[in-house]
């Protein structure tokens, strides 16, 4: 009798079902979703609705003759995407033009920027006397606003009056001509390998230092552990990082449009800008969408094979 009593308010306090009550089924509270409701219609109205028109536009001849009444203008079904890939016109030379140098300028930015921030953040693993200090100047090129950065370029590399021009003892031009490609990979690489640095550093965190000592005493030097450890181990996170920088510098362009202003040197006229001029300068929007929606194209198939090659390696290497 006594224990039965006693174990009756005990039952009753830890909230037990009683037997053959009913349930009582949690309701999830709405406000999480209305908190994420004001971000959602922005990036529907920023990104998604932007993306449906430039779609749309890309199949209409959009001309500076229907601006004013957009739904004036005549479809153009495909004709916009055939006149843009016909490289023997040109359009289809510049377009492919463009592209090249596109090509060849991520390439060596997203080279350069690796090797950088991965020496870097190699470097400021050890602790030597003013460290945090170098790790914070490191970083200022990437926390500098992008517009006051690359107009302080473009003032450098001026002429007669550069500092560029008054460090080398030249008067070369470094905004145009053959110069004008290698000053925007100098602008590039200077504002996007802090970003790599930073990631890898917080990467090379994650790498256990057993490791390194348990290499030092099997008498493995500095570079044997940064083949056998150090990149293995980062092989994750510089899969990803490699994939953001492609993305950014292949779709740049803020750095060209501020350095060279809207018609950028035939040497540096990346697709970013060429499109621009398609569609602002020469008024052509119909022809500008139809670039901007295989660009976004090709983006989208190299991103999905990137990301299907690493996959594929992993389970190799799990395996």
């Amino acid at each position: 009798m006594t224990t039965a009593v006693r174990g009756a308010p005990a039952a009753k306090a830890s909230g037990a079902p009683r037997p053959g009550s009913p349930r009582r089924t949690r309701r999830r509270p709405a406000l999480p979703y209305l908190l994420l409701l004001p971000a959602l219609l922005l990036e529907l109205l920023i990104h998604v609705v932007p993306m449906v028109v430039g779609v749309v536009m890309s199949f209409v001849k959009l001309t500076q003759y229907y601006i004013r009444n957009w739904s004036a203008a005549p479809g153009a079904g495909l004709d916009n995407y055939k006149f843009v890939l016909d490289f023997d016109t040109a359009t289809g030379k510049a377009l492919a033009h463009s592209f090249g140098i596109t090509v060849e300028y991520t390439v060596l930015s997203v080279g350069f920027c690796w090797l950088f921030g991965t020496s870097a953040a190699v470097l400021m693993q050890r602790s030597f006397r003013g460290r945090g200090l170098l790790r914070t100047l490191f970083l200022v090129p990437y926390a500098l606003p992008m517009y006051a950065a690359v107009i302080t370029w473009s003032f450098m590399f001026q002429r007669d009056t550069g500092l560029v021009n008054s460090l080398l003892g030249t008067h070369s031009f470094w905004l145009i001509g053959d110069n004008s490609f290698w000053s925007l990979l100098t602008v590039s690489v200077w504002r996007n390998w802090p970003f790599a640095f930073l990631i890898v550093m917080a990467g090379l965190q994650n790498i256990p230092g057993e490791l390194y000592e348990a290499a030092s005493i099997d008498g493995a030097g500095w570079w044997t552990q940064f083949r056998a450890i150090t990149q293995p181990m980062l092989r994750p996170v510089n899969q990803v990082l490699l994939l953001v920088l492609f993305l950014w510098t292949f779709n740049d362009f803020n750095t060209p449009y501020v350095l060279f202003g809207k018609s950028a040197p035939r040497e540096a006229s990346l697709i970013s800008i060429h499109i621009y001029q398609s569609s602002f300068v020469t008024w052509n929007f119909g022809l500008g969408s139809a670039m901007s929606v295989l660009l976004l194209l090709f983006l989208m198939l190299v991103s999905a094979g990137y990301l299907a090659l690493t996959a594929r390696r992993r389970r190799t290497a799990s395996v």
